[in-house]
């Protein structure tokens, strides 16, 4: 391990306890997309009590940068709790009804924090052969997410890599996932309204049965997407919401039907609005109802670039040794970390939570419990793939 490693190796085991109460009170004091004020102001009063550079947004969040020339790294976390009910009976568990960090970003907030602290030590003693951008984002949880607004905060100018972890509970705390190429899917929000004419059900005949048509848009939209799209996008259509009528005999003249559409590659998502909306028009039109069709663009697929894998492992096999990186798995969540990557390259780490041997949870739901050593883990993980990519 080289000295620069061992410093902040020093550095976050000076602050661990900080950093554990940091941690503890911002899951003690949850905070929704786009409403994190406290976060940000007790994340912007520590960095600037270090010396630490700091620019708070508008909307939240914040921009930070350690040391003074050479080339830029970025490092990413996000801020914003989720609307759930805290269930995992922790001391520190929310004081704020109906919300809680049930995606563990107050453990990426934190860990971030932690990185910022021991490079700053570095950058002090002379040792930081670059500039660190530490990047405090908004709202991860909605669509769109906080990213779009990080980036035209420029938060990305001059930016050569960016790297994040994100909490992973089926993983022991001691590990971390790593994959090259595709390591989430894109995520989009799909919301039809159909409107027609309707009438008594002994009589559908004399109207656009809606029921019947909103029916068929639920079987069919995701049934022609996967004839129409390579079967390599791993295209998926699942529906949260169908809801038409108040009454076994009475056809609606309204309904609604809203789901998510999510698929594994890049390129099909770019051209997937544009098929969905032709698709509902298509699927309906027989039955002569019309459709209001919502789609909101959520995010693309993060894609980890090869060298800041390289350099994330690299940075995991110092703080965890060897068999600290483990090898994981696509999946079809979505994370608005992959905006970041459709301009610079980066990678995204999963970051293990799970103690050895005890039960595995998972996200976003309301009984999420946290191995605490995964905190200073992250942080110098993230620290350390800072310093990798400086060379």
């Amino acid at each position: 391990m080289s000295e620069a490693h061992e410093i902040i190796a020093t550095v976050l085991e000076k602050y661990a306890t900080e950093l554990l109460e940091f941690r503890r009170d911002l899951h003690a004091h949850p905070e929704l997309s786009w409403s994190e004020a406290r976060t940000t102001e007790l994340v912007a009063g520590r960095l600037e009590q270090a010396g630490v550079r700091v620019r708070r947004l508008p909307r939240n969040g914040l921009i930070a940068e350690v040391g003074e020339s050479g080339p830029v790294v970025a490092l990413r976390a996000d801020l914003d709790a989720l609307p759930v009910e805290d269930r995992s009976g922790d001391p520190w568990s929310s004081t704020v009804p109906g919300v809680a960090h049930a995606c563990g970003h107050d453990v990426h907030t934190t860990s971030l924090l932690g990185a910022g602290l021991a490079l700053t030590e570095l950058a002090d003693r002379g040792m930081l052969a670059g500039r660190v951008r530490l990047l405090f984002q908004p709202a991860e949880e909605v669509m769109p997410g906080g990213a779009l607004e990080m980036l035209a905060r420029e938060a990305l100018t001059g930016v050569d890599r960016i790297f994040c972890l994100h909490c992973d509970p089926t993983l022991d705390v001691g590990s971390v996932g790593l994959r090259e190429g595709a390591l989430t899917g894109a995520a989009d929000a799909l919301d039809v309204r159909l409107v027609g004419k309707g009438g008594h059900t002994s009589r559908p005949h004399l109207t656009e049965d809606l029921t019947f048509a909103l029916g068929k848009l639920v079987t069919e939209l995701p049934a022609v997407l996967s004839r129409r799209l390579d079967p390599r996008a791993g295209v998926s259509v699942v529906w949260g919401l169908v809801h038409a009528g108040a009454i076994h005999n009475v056809i609606p003249s309204t309904g609604r039907v809203a789901g998510t559409v999510r698929m594994l590659d890049a390129v099909a998502w770019h051209g997937a609005e544009d098929l969905v909306r032709q698709f509902v028009d298509q699927i309906i039109a027989p039955y002569g109802v019309a459709a209001e069709i919502g789609y909101v663009r959520g995010v693309p697929p993060v894609v980890n670039d090869h060298e800041a894998v390289g350099a994330l492992g690299r940075s995991v096999a110092k703080v965890l040794g060897p068999d600290g990186a483990v090898a994981t798995m696509q999946s079809l969540g979505g994370e608005d970390f992959g905006w970041y990557l459709e301009h610079v390259p980066g990678a995204m780490g999963r970051l293990g939570t799970r103690t050895p041997g005890g039960p595995t949870y998972d996200l976003h739901q309301g009984d999420l419990r946290i191995d605490e050593r995964a905190i200073g883990i992250g942080a110098a993980v993230l620290a350390g793939a800072a310093l990798e990519s400086f060379g």
